[in-house]
Formats: C-alpha cells, structure tokens, sequence
C-alpha cells in the first residue's frame, strides 16, 4: 500500500536541481525543472552503486527530460528510469511526486 509523503515546500527545493530524501533507510532523489515538472527516482546510481543521482545533471535529451551521474555520465529517463544508453541496460526505480499548495508529496 502506497502513502503520499510531504517532503518540503516547493520554495524550499531548487530549481533545476535535485535533493536527497532519506525514507526508512532509503535514499530518493527528487529533481524540480523551474518548479513546472517534478521527478523522483533511488538516488544510487546502478553502476558506481554510489548514492550520487540526486547531484547529478539534469536536462533533456530531444525533448526526454533526464538526469545523468556526476560520476559516469550516464544518463537515465527521469520518468521510466531506464539508462539513455543503447549499450545499457540499467534502471532506476521511479517514484511519483505530486504538488499541492505549494507542498511537495512523495508517493512511497
């Protein structure tokens, strides 16, 4: 069964950034796009197995909005999760964010 999180204030989240969230010993990354869009997907990157995505670059690919390690410099679909790489078959586990009066909510 699924809950909705609040996480923070919109105002308090930058844009075009991500941040790290820490639920129940996990850590999600949540990325803003200009406080339109919203993201969530692990923060781990499946390669380095570092819990880096949440610092990671983000930005879009012919119009798929992405986010790539800081590390490696792979980038993942911000909404499926799966690796932009022909050559790559990693993917990251997504989660839906939702914003309501000004509050940022995390579905977990």
């Amino acid at each position: 069964m699924s809950e909705w999180l609040k996480i923070g204030l919109v105002e308090d989240i930058p844009a075009n950034a991500g941040i790290c969230y820490k639920y129940q010993g996990d850590q999600i990354a949540i990325y803003n796009f200009d406080h339109q869009e919203w993201f969530a997907t692990q923060n781990l990157c499946p390669h380095k197995q570092q819990m880096v995505l949440s610092r990671g670059l983000i930005g879009d690919t012919k119009g798929e909005l992405k986010v790539s390690c800081p590390l490696h410099k792979h980038s993942f679909s911000l909404s499926t999760g799966k690796c932009l790489a022909e050559d790559k078959d990693w993917c990251l586990k997504t989660y839906a964010v939702k914003v309501e009066n000004a509050h940022v909510y995390l579905e977990v």
